[in-house]
């Protein structure tokens, strides 16, 4: 694993899915995924994302060589996840733990992962925002004003009295932030986004106004094609790795360029992962 033991996989749901690339998804999680409850809607794109984001850590310890029979997919109290490989033989070294994070927006899923101990691997998390306004149609200006909520007055005056592309950009890049560091910290989706503050261009961030010091927030970009029926459609998303390396400051990496992603980022498509599909439940 390279770039310091932090690896991302992206899978772009590039196209519409068919019914029985649903019904191969859905059983492959069901045997590889036992205690998980499962709901079988194969016409809820939602479904479909999470079966595929869910086969994400099957795929990554497939690409490592590694059977599903061979590892275990361990859970804390909060519900972040590890991998521990099954030993075989005890007086072989065991591989170090495997923390991996999921999460899905739109036609974007995607997983963070890094390894080490099972008390370092769980503190990492990915957040992803597609660079649009919703409802569609409505302004910038109107869209930021329906996420202030989300956002203290020092972040809202680091991305006002912008062009509105720098405004939408600057505005995702704060809502990743601050979901990737709530999914790595382990703390449910509804946690009140404005207790937390990033000051990116200082470089600092707060939680109810004390310093979050030891944190690495890795920012980059994604652009994907889709379709959707006939018509071939560019899709923009903000995205954000945090992970805990417990240094005296928090930093912010900007990769601004695919070949900043090269070493640590990995993108595949549908196509790609049903391709393996036969494989992943050995």
């Amino acid at each position: 694993m390279s770039y310091d033991s932090v690896l991302v996989w992206m899978l772009s749901l590039n196209r519409e899915y068919a019914k029985t690339e649903y019904d191969t998804a859905f059983q492959l999680v069901k045997l590889c995924f036992p205690n998980e409850k499962l709901k079988y809607e194969p016409t809820n794109a939602d479904s479909f994302r999470a079966l595929m984001t869910q086969l994400l850590p099957v795929l990554m310890m497939r690409h490592r060589r590694v059977p599903r029979a061979k590892w275990i997919d361990h859970q804390t109290s909060n519900g972040k996840h590890w991998i521990e490989h099954a030993s075989t033989d005890p007086n072989r070294i065991k591989p170090p733990s495997i923390g991996y994070q999921l999460t899905f927006h739109n036609s974007l899923c995607g997983m963070a992962v890094t390894q080490g101990s099972p008390q370092q691997v769980v503190n990492i998390g990915l957040g992803i925002k597609q660079l649009k306004v919703d409802p569609k149609g409505v302004t910038v200006p109107v869209y930021v004003e329906s996420m202030s909520h989300k956002l203290t007055q020092l972040e809202l005056s680091n991305i006002t009295n912008n062009p509105d592309d720098i405004v939408l950009k600057r505005l995702c890049i704060l809502l990743a932030l601050k979901e990737a560091y709530i999914k790595a910290i382990g703390q449910p989706m509804g946690f009140d986004y404005s207790r937390l503050e990033f000051d990116v261009p200082n470089s600092r961030v707060t939680g109810d106004g004390n310093p979050l010091t030891g944190w690495e927030f890795r920012v980059f970009g994604a652009k994907l094609g889709v379709a959707r029926g006939p018509k071939l459609k560019q899709e923009e998303y903000q995205c954000v790795c945090a992970y805990y390396r417990g240094t005296p400051d928090s930093t912010f990496v900007f990769h601004d360029t695919p070949q900043a992603l090269e070493n640590w980022v990995q993108f595949i498509n549908i196509d790609q992962l049903m391709a393996v599909s036969a494989k992943l439940a050995a």
